[in-house]
């Protein structure tokens, strides 16, 4: 079994630690796009262009479902994706956590690039899913790219700016952005006010990578036994692991149980 996993940056990680926690003995290819990184500013057709190249980097090694892990790529590019290489190769788009989100009552604020707060593809999900629910859509400019660089002074920057724009009696926040699950406590922590109820999260890293196996018909099984291969393809070369990502829990666990080809 080869799942990969496709992403601008290393936002991927996340979801790809919740694969091979699910399945240990599933080979992982990780493709991303640090030449063109940040996708977030980029137009629409622009975005397009990029996720397909980096999604025929990753399928060109056959694998059997490819896991869409950005927001603003699923927002932009799933039709053309789709259209491109189903059915022979599945692929799994990330939605931001809405449904869930929206089921607490709220109120809620939803994380996420410029690409995609305000598109309509997250107004439709907000329609459709938190009808009668406060939400905040809350761009936030330059955190997926500091992220992406693990510029510590970046990521506070532009998580306290977020921080400020976000309603103060939020119960409830939405990592829109598979990169601020990276920085998850540090975002919770900025959000978090005196006095408050704890701040509910909620990321898609999980629901993403149980979908993957479904669709591919194989159950979870975290006991199977770890010997696999773990391909990194960075704007379409293969490379390994790059020292920002291992700056994160998601990248060194990736790398301790799995052996970069």
């Amino acid at each position: 079994m080869k799942i990969a996993l496709m992403d601008s940056g290393i936002g991927l990680l996340p979801a790809a630690a919740a694969v091979r926690r699910l399945r240990p003995d599933a080979d992982l290819v990780l493709s991303w796009d640090p030449d063109g990184m940040p996708w977030g500013p980029r137009t629409p057709e622009d975005i397009t262009e990029r996720a397909l190249a980096v999604a025929e980097a990753a399928a060109a090694h056959e694998p059997d479902v490819l896991i869409v892990a950005c927001n603003t790529a699923s927002v932009h590019s799933l039709p053309a994706m789709r259209a491109r290489f189903e059915p022979r190769l599945p692929v799994i788009g990330t939605v931001p956590a809405i449904k869930p989100a929206a089921a607490g009552g709220g109120p809620v604020a939803i994380w996420a690039t410029p690409a995609t707060t305000g598109s309509a593809y997250q107004r439709d999900l907000i329609e459709r899913f938190a009808d009668g629910v406060a939400v905040a859509e809350v761009a936030c400019p330059g955190l997926a790219d500091a992220v992406h660089h693990a510029d510590d002074a970046a990521i506070d920057a532009a998580i306290a700016s977020a921080a400020a724009r976000t309603p103060d009696d939020v119960t409830t926040l939405v990592l829109g952005c598979t990169n601020y699950e990276l920085v998850a406590e540090r975002i919770r922590a900025a959000v978090q006010r005196p006095g408050r109820p704890p701040l509910v999260l909620h990321g898609s890293a999980g629901a993403v990578a149980a979908q993957a196996l479904r669709r591919i018909g194989v159950e979870p099984a975290p006991e199977a036994a770890a010997d696999t291969t773990l391909t990194v393809l960075l704007s379409g070369r293969e490379a390994t692991l790059p020292d920002t990502a291992l700056s994160y829990d998601e990248g060194r666990f990736l790398r301790a149980v799995t052996p970069v080809r």
